[in-house]
């Protein structure tokens, strides 16, 4: 009934592959070309546009008229009031009604300002004084030397030389730039005219050193040493001097209390070698019959201090301890007294005396503006302002109760000057303003400690440096009125140069 048997196999197509493939359309979406087209905003025309007021007609007319001038009773006019004026005009050529004005634009400072107050520790930890301050040729770098003027053991006792620089950015006003140790007592300094790097220095030992500041190391580059010609006495002034057959090279001056002036020339060795000297000897001192006799004796006349003359290299002022200020020749030919040892001869020097001070005379300044005024200085705490050609000073000034230790003409006003006081202060005169009193005093400190140096910045001429017993040294700002000279002062100076004491 029921059999197996292989039955073929049977398969059914499937229609939706197909069916679906051709349902199926290529379509893409993407929008049309989009057109562009360019157009520029531009006026095709332009018109410019003012406003102004209109100019009336009435105006235009008077402008453009041509002026009528009446001649003849404009020259009527001036030959009536021709008398009256040339009589004013006389006038006031003659009047002293606006002597001195002078119309400034700027502003002006009537102030003077302490800049800058130096010091150097170590040397105020031994109570040393500043003895000398100086400018160097740039008038940016101020040097101070270190020592003694009053009591102490000057021979053994050590003293610097410092510098400092102005215009670093880094000042640092109790740390000097430069210190150079030096064994003796220091008494005075003097930077190169021209050379800002070199200093020389005179020592209480007599010695005389020259110092190149920009070495380090070994600043010194010459020195007399202890020789036959060497100061016996301390040295207190020492100054530049041009050498006329070198003129790459300089000669250096030196006054000491042993009455020599000398002359010293650089020697390839490092060596100071003397050129040419003179001595101050009290017999062939010349006396005028207007001064009192004083018994001068035979002895050297101590010389404390000497200025040249602005207008005649030979000719010198010195001041010396007998209070006396004496004029002198550097082409003297005079022997001095013969004097044991030393290389060269020396000269007597002195031609003329004037009238002396009270006291030892400490400072001497001949005028850069005329030939015949210098200004002293002394123990007595006067100023004299002498004339060459007479004994008598000018006029002299009681400025202090103590001692006045240096005076100092300006460099830029012929009337101004200033003078360091023993009671601690620093006097600006001008004698424009007055002849009996200080235009300006200035406290160089509370101690009332003697201000001993002074010096003008001839480069930056508002500057004054001032040295003091305390071991400070000020630098001074100066007002205007003090650096701007007036229309007449030269005349007022050449009033005061020809008047004459009784």
């Amino acid at each position: 009934m029921f059999a197996d048997r292989t039955a073929p196999g049977a398969d059914v197509q499937s229609l939706w592959r197909s069916a679906r493939s051709a349902r199926c359309e290529a379509k893409t979406c993407q929008t049309g070309k989009i057109s562009t087209a360019e157009a520029a905003a531009q006026s095709h025309t332009v018109r410019d546009a003012a406003v102004q007021t209109e100019q009336s007609k009435d105006a235009v007319q008077d402008f453009q008229q041509e002026v009528q001038v009446d001649y003849t009773g404009l020259l009527s006019f001036l030959q009536r009031v021709e008398d009256a004026v040339i009589k004013e005009l006389n006038k006031n050529w003659k009047s002293h009604a606006f002597d001195g004005f002078e119309v400034n634009w700027t502003d002006q400072d009537e102030t003077v300002l302490c800049l800058h107050t130096l010091s150097y520790p170590e040397a105020q930890d031994q109570n040393l004084q500043v003895t000398s301050v100086s400018w160097n040729a740039t008038g940016s770098v101020i040097a101070c030397s270190y020592g003694r003027l009053d009591d102490g053991d000057w021979s053994t006792e050590k003293s610097y030389v410092c510098t400092w620089n102005l215009d670093r950015r880094g000042l640092n006003p109790q740390h000097p730039d430069l210190v150079v140790d030096v064994p003796s007592s220091v008494m005075c300094l003097a930077f190169h005219p021209s050379q800002p790097s070199l200093i020389a220095g005179g020592l209480f030992s007599g010695e005389l050193v020259v110092w190149d500041t920009s070495r380090t190391e070994d600043p010194v580059i010459w020195r007399t040493g202890m020789t036959d010609d060497t100061h016996t006495d301390p040295v207190y002034q020492v100054n530049w001097l041009p050498d006329t057959k070198h003129r790459n090279h300089a000669r250096l001056l030196s006054v000491a209390t042993d009455g020599k002036i000398l002359v010293w020339r650089e020697e390839r060795d490092g060596r100071l070698a003397l050129a040419e000297g003179f001595a101050i000897v009290a017999q062939q001192v010349p006396r005028s019959t207007r001064l009192k006799k004083v018994a001068w004796g035979e002895a050297a006349v101590g010389v404390t201090s000497l200025s040249f003359s602005h207008f005649d290299a030979d000719v010198f002022v010195v001041g010396v301890e007998g209070g006396y200020s004496l004029r002198c020749s550097a082409v003297a030919q005079t022997a001095a007294l013969p004097r044991p040892g030393g290389s060269v001869p020396l000269r007597a020097p002195a031609e003329f005396a004037f009238s002396p001070h009270a006291g030892p005379v400490y400072s001497v300044s001949c005028s850069p503006f005329h030939r015949n005024l210098f200004l002293t200085c002394g123990t007595d705490g006067q100023v004299h302002l002498h004339s060459m050609l007479q004994t008598q000073p000018l006029f002299a000034l009681q400025l202090s109760k103590k001692y006045l230790f240096c005076v100092c003409w300006s460099p830029v006003r012929p009337l101004v000057f200033a003078a360091a006081s023993g009671e601690g202060e620093v006097h600006l005169f001008d004698l424009a303003r007055s002849k009996q009193k200080p235009t300006v005093s200035l406290k160089q400190s509370m101690s009332d400690c003697p201000v001993y140096c002074l010096e003008f910045n001839t480069k930056h001429t508002r500057l004054l440096a001032a040295g003091d017993a305390a071991g400070t040294v000020k630098v001074w700002q100066l007002s205007s009125d003090f650096t701007e000279q007036g229309p007449r002062e030269m005349s007022h100076l050449e009033q005061l140069a020809s008047e004459t004491m009784d």
